[in-house]
């Protein structure tokens, strides 16, 4: 069982899709801008840009099932010509200095380390294109130095509405939870359903820690 699929996860990443559209809205006008979407997963984001943008995407990821189903929708959409799934890491790929106008990322810098990460995203970036980070506030307030020290500015942000990763994410999944426990027994199990339950509980307990913005970092030049 694909407990992603049972518990309706994508509609609920989908909500957020909103505020990346109006994000993208504060960037200055991109030509066929070359994209690359920093752990695309199974690419909702990814496709969104390539219908916002006319430019070239390249969607990286550790996820080998979940760049599948990115190929998947790739194909369907006959999207090939524009859009690129490739199993790769930030820190382990073949491209070039300046390979990108847009580098695009959704809660995945928090996960690395900051210093090489951001040397990384200073190092793909053309002079004068931009990094969006959808990021915690905390988080994001406590690497403002480090992007200057790493040659990045911070031009613009878009907030999301307060706990909306608890009202529009956190508390429908623990609904969802709920009713599929009761359909399948107490003891029902599925891969990953122990990983949502976790984090919607965390949500929960301190909305006030996930509240986000998204924020268009440029690189100088």
């Amino acid at each position: 069982m694909d407990i992603d699929e049972a518990l309706g996860i994508e509609e609920l990443r989908g909500r957020f899709l909103k505020h990346s559209r109006q994000a993208y809205q504060l960037l200055p006008p991109l030509d066929r801008p070359r994209i690359l979407d920093i752990g695309c997963g199974r690419g909702l984001q990814t496709l969104e840009l390539a219908r916002l943008s006319d430019g070239h995407l390249v969607g990286i990821d550790v996820d080998a099932d979940a760049l599948a189903k990115l190929q998947q929708r790739i194909n369907e959409a006959e999207l090939g010509n524009r859009i690129q799934a490739l199993h790769v890491s930030l820190f382990d790929n073949t491209f070039d200095d300046a390979s990108f106008d847009l580098l695009w990322e959704e809660g995945v810098l928090h996960l690395l380390d900051t210093s090489r990460s951001l040397a990384e995203c200073h190092r793909l970036l053309k002079a004068g294109g931009h990094l969006v980070m959808h990021e915690t506030i905390r988080w994001f307030d406590g690497v403002r130095a480090a992007l200057q020290r790493h040659g990045l500015e911070v031009v613009d942000q878009h907030m999301l509405p307060r706990h909306f990763w608890w009202t529009d994410y956190g508390a429908p999944l623990e609904r969802r939870i709920q009713a599929f426990r009761q359909a399948h027994g107490d003891g029902a199990q599925a891969p990953g359903l122990t990983e949502h339950e976790q984090a919607a509980a965390a949500i929960k307990a301190d909305p006030d820690q996930t509240d986000c913005g998204i924020y268009l970092v440029r690189k100088g030049g």
